[in-house]
């Protein structure tokens, strides 16, 4: 499977921007897309994601729960990510992300197997 990111920019403080990952390649395989990101000088965390594993569910970070929001669009293999009420702290490179999951854990989730686009960078400052 293979992933390629768009849309990503700068943006001023409570500004939006919407992401779009396009995927190809054995599609089947996989249940889950959704996005990850990784801030200057931290770990890469969980964004949001969609998901046909266990009766289905589109999940979010509390960090972005009620401004971002994910969708798919099966037809075209893609999966977007509109980010609203942008703030400093998203800044970031986010990475589309494709997986088979397999369950929830306490600490995140767990992947039969996964992959990964390049990233795209956001950038949130006046």
């Amino acid at each position: 499977v293979q992933l390629v990111e768009s849309g990503g920019g700068l943006v001023q403080p409570g500004g939006s921007l919407r992401l779009s990952c396009a995927a190809s390649g054995l599609i089947s395989s996989i249940n889950t897309m959704g996005w990850y990101r990784q801030a200057p000088g931290k770990e890469r965390e969980w964004v949001a994601h969609t998901t046909s594993a266990n009766r289905g569910s589109t999940d979010y970070a509390d960090s972005v729960k009620g401004r971002f929001t994910i969708s798919r669009d099966n037809a075209e293999n893609t999966v977007h990510l509109q980010m609203n009420s942008l703030e400093p702290e998203d800044t970031g490179v986010y990475y589309c992300h494709a997986a088979r999951l397999l369950d929830s854990r306490a600490d995140g989730w767990e992947y039969e197997y996964d992959y990964w686009g390049k990233g795209t960078q956001v950038t949130v400052s006046s």
